[in-house]
């Protein structure tokens, strides 16, 4: 398997992890870039905090000074390589200039990242396979990035609509229309892509043009 990104930006290689060094920061870092490759080979049920710690350079008893469980492991993972990638996404929006189409543009390049290239995709891969039996997974991810990305859709919509550079208020009764290509390219790429690659940048622009038209797009 070749090397990808970690969950922070880094380069770290599957089969190895990054090993932590001695500052408190860097080990915690560590252990969450290992803990995001054990989710991803052994899924959430099958991961065990000895593997993690294993793989980050840590004894067990280190690792359970920063995480007592992989619930925890989970959440800290989410909470600092998931919420930040939103947080800028938001930042991005509220600074934006120009027309809806424009931001839709930068969005979904970073959607089709998301879905593809970066390792935190795992991440909604574990919760599509096991989110069911892990409620609290589900639920605290909810909390943590999709209510806020829906808030984010929502706004795009409002505004786009102030604007009036589209018609129906659709887009703001359902903001989950937006993204749903990025729950198909992740359940693709895991069930499907060995018969067939699925070009997400490609279906992802194709995917804003049909909702874009849908909700009465008008060119200025």
């Amino acid at each position: 398997m070749a090397d990808e990104s970690d969950a922070h930006g880094g380069t770290v290689s599957p089969a190895r992890g990054r090993k932590a060094g001695r500052d408190p920061a860097d080990r915690r870092r560590a252990i969450l870039d290992a803990a995001l490759v054990v989710f991803a080979e052994r899924g959430f049920a099958g991961a065990r905090m000895q593997d993690v710690a294993t793989r980050a350079g840590v004894a067990k008893g280190t690792l359970y000074l920063y995480f007592k469980a992989k619930e925890a492991l989970f959440e800290g993972l989410v909470r600092e390589a998931i919420d930040p990638v939103l947080g800028r996404m938001e930042r991005e929006f509220a600074e934006f200039t120009g027309s809806t189409r424009q931001f839709l543009s930068v969005l979904f390049a970073h959607l089709a990242n998301e879905a593809v290239r970066s390792p935190r995709r795992h991440v909604i891969r574990l919760l599509l396979g096991e989110g069911e039996r892990f409620p609290e997974l589900a639920d605290f991810y909810y909390r943590e990035v999709v209510s806020r990305g829906l808030g984010l859709l929502r706004a795009i919509n409002a505004r786009a609509l102030e604007r009036g550079e589209i018609s129906s208020d659709a887009g703001l009764r359902f903001p989950q229309l937006l993204v749903a290509p990025l729950l198909v390219a992740t359940a693709w790429e895991g069930l499907f892509q060995r018969n067939e690659t699925l070009d997400v940048a490609g279906m992802l622009e194709a995917h804003a043009e049909i909702v874009l038209r849908g909700l009465g797009w008008r060119d200025s």
